[in-house]
């Protein structure tokens, strides 16, 4: 995939046709594709960009003193991270464009290799052809320790579309074999506040910056966050790098060059939402309750459930024989609903279909009876 083929389609233009026959059923259509949120912004954050809205001058790329010792302090009582020096965190302009300007950022370019997951997010392969670096979609370090132009590593756990979970053991191992070749080693851990099976519901999501996974060196090591899903922010386009002080520092500097700056009122809502742990445990029950109801209509249509176990999404496929992904979301969309298919993920993928969690409560029970018959 070149930068023509990049700039000529959006994966998710393919899915028109199949919206189209969703929304002809006679009760409309469920729309479980994208996963965005649909519930309210928590009114505590709300409030907060309401009384930073008068912001007449520039904000700082680096981001205010408050952001970066908030997350901070969020990492040492959510994720198990204590020490994180403020000066390591840099607000970003929602994660995704994070991911896709990252390879580029750290310097990796042509000759030089950006490692993601197998099933992936299609834009950390996005974010590598845009440097000029080659992609390699494998989860078997062994595939990549060895090698000498390994640049970047991309870890994604929680993951999306399927929702595994990366172990403490599973995550050193990544740490170890890439400061072995000199590479930057960078977690997208946007779903780690929705665990939904044990040992990550009751005992959290293993960090990157953990100190059992990084050796207590946050050296080559960044984590990429964002309060999209925690905190119903999408709209907001709040996200955050910490990790590795010296990265980060070189990321600051390249990003006063670009411009790329969040907004001071988002900065304040930022503080706020990462200050605030009620609305997201709320919104973790929102959620945990929308995935039993749909988890029972998957169920009761003979559909199978793989992975799953943390994320917004449930990863399935029918039972029995593989079918191409596209054949289950034609099948779902007879039924109104309409799902992402595994096959924008990558190869590995095309047997599967994502459905999201974000719909409303109304929504989800509607496509649950409808997978059950009703």
């Amino acid at each position: 995939m070149g930068f023509a083929a990049l700039t000529d389609s959006y994966p998710w233009d393919a899915i028109a046709p199949y919206a189209e026959r969703a929304r002809r059923h006679p009760q409309g259509a469920v729309d479980l594709s994208v996963g965005t949120p649909v519930d309210p912004t928590p009114a505590v954050v709300q409030e907060a960009l309401i009384a930073a809205a008068d912001a007449p001058g520039y904000p700082t790329t680096h981001g205010t003193a408050d952001v970066r010792e908030t997350v901070a302090g969020w990492f040492a009582r959510r994720r198990g991270v204590v020490g994180l020096d403020p000066q390591a965190v840099l607000p970003t302009v929602g994660s995704k464009e994070a991911v896709a300007l990252l390879p580029s950022l750290v310097g990796a370019g042509p000759g030089d290799v950006v490692v993601h997951p197998e099933i992936a997010y299609p834009t950390y392969d996005v974010g590598a052809r845009l440097a000029g670096a080659t992609p390699l979609a494998t989860d078997e370090v062994a595939q990549w320790e060895s090698r000498s132009d390994v640049k970047l590593v991309w870890l994604n756990s929680p993951a999306n579309p399927h929702g595994a979970v990366r172990s403490v053991e599973e995550l050193a191992k990544v740490v170890a074999a890439a400061r072995r070749v000199g590479a930057v080693v960078v977690s997208d851990e946007c779903y780690a506040e929705l665990a939904w099976e044990d040992p990550y519901r009751t005992g959290g999501v293993p960090s990157l910056l953990d100190p059992r996974v990084s050796g207590g060196s946050h050296e080559g090591l960044l984590v990429a966050y964002s309060l999209s899903k925690q905190s119903n922010l999408a709209g907001y386009r709040a996200a955050f790098l910490a990790g590795d002080p010296a990265l980060v520092a070189d990321l600051v500097r390249l990003r006063r060059h670009m411009g790329m700056i969040v907004p001071a009122p988002v900065q304040a809502a930022m503080v706020a939402a990462l200050s605030d742990d009620a609305h997201v445990s709320a919104q973790r029950e929102r959620y945990g309750a929308r995935r039993r109801i749909l988890v029972e209509g998957v169920t009761a249509a003979g559909l199978v459930i793989d992975h799953s176990e943390a994320g917004l999404y449930l990863w399935v496929r029918p039972e029995g024989p593989a079918q191409d992904c596209w054949h289950t979301v034609a099948d779902l969309a007879d039924l109104g609903i309409l799902v992402g298919p595994g096959a924008f993920y990558g190869p590995a993928g095309s047997g599967h279909v994502r459905m999201a969690l974000t719909a409303t409560d109304e929504r989800v029970a509607q496509a649950a009876a409808r997978l059950q018959g009703a």
